[in-house]
């Protein structure tokens, strides 16, 4: 305390204030973040999943909040750039206006496009037939790309760009989503380091320095037992399959290798049946929706197979996953590793659906066999404005999805419940409560948000829905975990959980940035609808911005997009990867030098420090 003081008086007047200020800072920095902890969305509910059920259920109960916070923060920036200029400027509202340029060398029938709004006295179930399939009402509103067919918005004297906002509102929310993710994965990675290290010293964590001496409340002290009790559970689990694993016989090994390959190709098999049953869907859809229609019933009929690819693939979702995790309790793996195959084999099925159903509509969309269709630049009579079809198919893949998870928690799982509670046969009791699998749930949420991030460009406002839908799905899966569903009988780690679901939705991200960069700047934009009817592609509007622009911030920004520095550039941030790499290396060496040290202090007694 002396030596601190002299430090003090020594300090001059400017440091002494600076010092003082960083500690206030800091001080308040970081009562803000407590006081923010108890603002964050369902803590109490996440922190009462995780002391009765575990933190590998809690773990999918954070990632679900994740993703409400995400979308919401989407839809606030899509909202914001796009869909309230336009709303001002068509209102007149604080003496807004918007310009609409005609398209020039495009020939006239090119730019027809007539809604299918409901016009005079409709039906209720039309309504209720448009709710869930994004057509009539819902077309002509500003859920869709069609809706925003303005070129400019002027307020006052400014000009607002809808084209060029519309484009970097979508690559900014496509960015935001990659760096959130990343940040949070190496989050998560750092978390497996740690908990990779020497299981004796994990466990001597857990038990010497895992409980808070801070909880003073009995039920947070409850929940906090709890959760050190999964903790040590899912420890010891780990233990049994690693010695399980290093007892098996040659003939143990070989027996359950054979059993895993002929699971693989049951496997293989339900992919090729699931592959081949949507594309015959999406043929058999294609052939007969050009068929002539005459009479009503034939138009329900034809109403029907243009919705069967979308049932089919809704159909698939859900029956191969459930096949996928009985197989997979025959292939003896650890729990955490369960669900890692688990989730790969589902989200290849429902990602690779996903790219059927988009390459069945670009398909279609550029199919052209006359001189008046290959003059628009895609096929003009069934798709007259192609970007809103494709965002009425992915608004109709959300929505079904959403239907599905609630219809299996009302019609399945209570069913299911009343059974096991009041009826004493021995078929369902052997059957019992269904556990709540964590990777079917981790996969639903992750297929719609890759719907979400795809559709987005094609419906402005789809992530308020995913939103509200998320938001909803939360209290559906606590309320079935409580009441209807039993916690998984082989407990997992949420460390391990949470950085592998990041790293799923990190690859359906990567999968979603193929058929928007299609969609963007290979495939001609509707020339009827939509802020991009003047230009050839989506893309375009960035050269044309580009040559507003001084002649010098043209060459400098053309510079950058040569391959003179594209080259250079990119060997640079190769060296600079190739060192962080090293250093890397670097650091893990001396962890484990300093591991070795540490262990010779304690077993050898020439490293014991002498009694005084």
């Amino acid at each position: 305390r002396d030596c601190l003081q002299a430090d003090i008086k020594c300090l001059s007047g400017w440091k002494l204030w600076n010092r003082t200020s960083s500690k206030s800072l800091k001080k308040v920095l970081n009562e803000v973040k407590e006081l923010s902890s108890y603002l964050e969305l369902w803590r109490h509910d996440i922190h009462s999943i995780e002391g009765k059920f575990g933190t590998g259920i809690q773990s999918y109960f954070s990632f679900l909040r994740f993703l409400v916070l995400l979308n919401f923060i989407i839809f606030i920036l899509m909202f914001s750039f796009v869909t309230l200029p336009t709303i001002i400027s068509n209102y007149g509202i604080f003496n807004s206006s918007f310009a609409k340029i005609p398209p020039k060398n495009i020939e006239p029938h090119c730019t027809v496009y007539k809604p299918s709004g409901n016009k005079g006295l409709v039906y209720f179930y039309t309504y209720l037939k448009d709710l869930l399939s994004g057509t009539g009402f819902l077309e002509v509103t500003s859920l869709f790309y069609g809706y925003y067919t303005i070129d400019a918005a002027w307020l006052s004297i400014l000009r607002y760009n809808l084209p060029l906002a519309y484009l970097l509102a979508t690559f900014a929310y496509l960015a935001l989503s990659l760096l959130w993710i990343i940040k949070r994965s190496v989050e998560g990675f750092k978390r497996n380091l740690v908990h990779a290290e020497d299981q004796f010293q994990s466990y001597c964590n857990k038990v010497f320095a895992g409980w808070d001496f801070c909880i003073t409340d009995p039920n947070a002290a409850r929940l906090k037992h709890r959760s050190l009790q999964y903790e040590l559970q899912t420890d010891l689990e780990e233990e049994r399959q690693k010695r399980k694993k290093a007892d098996r016989t040659m003939k143990e090994k070989l027996r359950i290798y054979s059993l895993r390959i002929f699971i693989n190709i049951i496997v293989f098999a339900v992919l090729s049946g699931c592959f081949y049953s949507i594309y015959k869907a999406t043929v058999f859809s294609q052939e007969n929706s050009n068929v002539s229609i005459r009479h009503d019933i034939r138009t329900d009929l034809i109403g029907a197979v243009q919705y069967l690819p979308s049932m089919v693939i809704t159909l698939a979702n859900f029956i191969a996953p459930q096949i996928f995790s009985f197989l997979i309790k025959f292939e003896d793996y650890s729990p955490a590793f369960e669900i890692r195959l688990t989730l790969m084999r589902c989200i290849f099925v429902r990602l690779a659906n996903i790219g059927v159903l988009l390459f069945s509509l670009w398909s279609q969309i550029s199919y052209c066999t006359t001189d008046k269709c290959k003059a628009c630049g895609y096929n003009y009579e069934l798709y007259p404005c192609w970007e809103s079809e494709v965002g009425q198919e992915m608004y109709k893949l959300m929505i079904f999805d959403f239907i599905i998870i609630l219809a299996v928690t009302l019609f399945v799982d209570f069913p299911r419940k009343l059974l096991v509670t009041h009826c004493s046969c021995k078929p369902v009791q052997w059957c019992g409560l269904q556990e709540f699998g964590i990777s079917d749930n981790v996969l639903e949420i992750i297929y719609g948000q890759t719907i979400c991030w795809i559709g987005t460009f094609f419906s402005p406002l789809l992530p308020a829905i995913a939103t509200i839908k998320y938001f909803i799905i939360f209290y559906i899966k606590k309320i079935s975990l409580i009441h209807t569903r039993k916690p998984a009988a082989r407990p997992i780690r949420a460390s391990s959980s949470n950085f592998f679901f990041l790293v799923v939705l990190l690859i359906g991200l990567l999968l979603a940035f193929i058929p928007l960069g299609i969609s963007i700047a290979h495939i001609p934009s509707s020339k009827a609808c939509g802020p991009f009817r003047s230009f050839n592609t989506s893309w375009a509007v960035v050269p044309d911005t580009i040559l507003g622009f001084p002649t010098g911030l043209q060459k400098v920004l053309y510079s950058i997009a040569s391959e003179a520095f594209a080259v250079p550039f990119f060997m640079v941030i190769c060296l600079v990867m190739f060192y962080f790499i090293a250093l890397a290396g670097a650091h893990k060496r001396v962890v484990e030098q300093l591991r070795e040290q540490l262990v010779m202090v304690r077993f050898d007694p020439l490293f014991c420090v002498p009694k005084v």
